[in-house]
């Protein structure tokens, strides 16, 4: 099992959480919101105990903000 690419416990439905964020939102909206994300995993990394995870999770996130930037280039 994948918990940072493919958390089954996002995928309960036809449709993965992070795509009903998505179209839940504005784009402006969804881009705070990953930002506010890999924020998130920024700061809680050395506090959890799952260091390695978080920057995974951090990575994941910040990836997706840089593919939707990349779309308006």
């Amino acid at each position: 099992m994948d918990d940072v690419n493919f958390p089954s416990h996002y995928r309960k439905g036809k449709i993965e959480c992070i795509e009903a964020i998505e179209a839940a939102l504005t784009k402006e909206e969804f881009i705070g919101y990953l930002k506010g994300a890999i924020m998130k995993y920024t700061w809680r990394a050395k506090h959890k105990g799952k260091e390695s995870e978080d920057y995974k999770k951090l990575h994941w996130y910040a990836t997706r903000l840089s593919k939707l930037r990349i779309k308006d280039d």
